[in-house]
Formats: structure tokens, sequence, C-alpha cells
């Protein structure tokens, strides 16, 4: 498969945003949203998900995190729409169970144009740095719905917030990876609809 890259904007009165990614990189990434820690968690979903990523926001942060984290995860979503075009050729889904210390987490994606978030993860604490941890669910529901996957993320074992949440995000990044990673065995849409 040639490089599927995907690049979007978004301008809005509370956010102003420009991010492209390319599904077939190795994870090399310039991400700048103004908020460290969500920073923090695109670079481990970048990274190993192998993902080629490039962020930039300005948000109305002087608000809270919400606008920020949100439209950022709507853009992320077209984008990897955008890369994945009529999805020939792809295995379509993607699991994986990554442990981080004692916390365990897991991503399960369809790449199916139906859009659904499943999202099981109680954390402790409101905030993790300024990012606020109800954001966690909001950014993969926004990253679902824009993409129109079916996404299941389920923390399997608690423990520390931080790793709960990174665990979370790298997870994904390796879900999403193999989901659209080559089948080599077929060169259609992986669907007895004939289309996703």
């Amino acid at each position: 498969m040639e490089n599927r890259i995907g690049t979007c904007t978004r301008k809005t009165k509370e956010t102003e945003i420009t991010l492209g990614i390319n599904l077939d990189g190795t994870g090399k990434n310039q991400i700048d949203t103004g908020i460290a820690f969500f920073d923090h968690m695109l670079d481990g979903f970048a990274r190993h998900g192998l993902f080629d990523l490039e962020v930039q926001v300005k948000g109305d942060l002087q608000v809270d995190s919400h606008h920020t984290i949100e439209d950022t995860g709507i853009v992320l979503g077209q984008a990897i729409a955008q890369a994945l075009g009529d999805k020939a050729g792809i295995r379509r889904y993607g699991y994986f169970i990554l442990p981080m210390d004692e916390t365990l987490a897991l991503a399960a994606v369809d790449l199916s144009g139906r859009p659904y978030l499943k999202y099981q993860a109680d954390f402790t604490v409101p905030q993790l740095g300024t990012m606020d941890t109800e954001m966690v669910r909001e950014f993969f529901y926004a990253v679902s719905y824009s993409a129109a996957m079916n996404l299941h993320l389920k923390i399997l074992e608690e423990g520390n917030n931080h790793h709960m949440a990174e665990a979370l995000f790298k997870a994904f990044g390796k879900a999403l990876d193999m989901a659209v990673s080559e089948e080599p065995r077929i060169k259609e849409v992986w669907s007895t609809k004939g289309s996703l």
C-alpha cells in the first residue's frame, strides 16, 4: 500500500486546528495542543501505532480543556477516515491488551463505517496535569464518531490514573495499527455488504 495520508483543518470561535496523519509512518510526531498531558497521550498513540502525526491546536484554554480535546478528536477521526479511503485490502479489525505496570487496558476497533463507543474507565482524580480526566472519554467518542469506527476501550486492571490514561491511548494506537494494516489475501473491502 502507498502511504495513506489524511489532513484536516478546523476553525471555529473555540479552536483552530491543523492535523495530518500518515497511517504508514514510523511514529514520528510533532504535537502542540497547549495541554502538555494531552500532547503526551497523543505522542504515545502515534509512537505505538507507528503513525506519523502532526497536530497544531490553538484553543480556548482560558475556558477549560474541553473544546481543545474534543475538537482534536473530531479532526483526528476525519483525517483517519480520509487516509483510509474506501478501506479496500485492510484487516478492518484490530485489538490489543496493553499492560502498563499495575494497569491493564483493552482496545478493540472495527473500521465498519458504523460509529459506536463503548468505554469503561473509572478515574479517581479530576485532572492529569491540566487535562480533565473526563475528557479522555470525550476524545475517544469524538474520534470514533468522526472516523465512523466501532471502538471499545476498557480498563481491565485499575491503578495509577496516569498509567490508566496512557495505557488506553497506547492500546488504541496498537489496535488501530492492526485494523488499518494490509491483508494481502484480499484486495476488496472486507465486508459481506461490499462496502464499509
